[in-house]
């Protein structure tokens, strides 16, 4: 079996304030509009977020997205109006801080230099 993307979804109560979040937590509009109720994001070729309207579901994703500077990050994310908790660290280097959407699902801002 061979698999040729990833596309996190995160279901949303309301599609329009939700995309509109979204722009501003990644600076730029939808990369698509597919369908009613739907806006993709690529993140890069192979992995984009998608934000589908769907109520009953909304609220519990659980979303990772990997940074070269979390400060650098947080504070463009401070200035268009989100807001992160605080800084955390994890093992080998790695610190995270997360955002919420209007409906709760977590964004977690991962920096990794490990990974490099």
């Amino acid at each position: 079996m061979s698999f040729t993307h990833v596309l996190a979804v995160a279901p949303v109560i309301a599609i329009g304030p939700a995309v509109e979040w979204y722009e501003r937590l990644f600076g730029r509009p939808a990369d698509a509009r597919p369908m009613d109720g739907l806006a993709d994001w690529h993140i890069t070729p192979y992995a984009w977020l998608q934000v589908f309207e769907s109520p009953e579901h909304a609220g519990g994703t659980l979303v990772n997205l990997v940074v070269d500077d979390l400060d650098r990050a947080l504070s463009d994310l401070a200035d268009r109006g989100i807001a992160a908790g605080e800084i955390r660290p994890g093992s080998r280097g790695v610190r995270f801080a997360s955002v919420h959407d209007p409906d709760g699902n977590r964004v977690t801002l991962v920096e990794n230099p490990v990974a490099d």
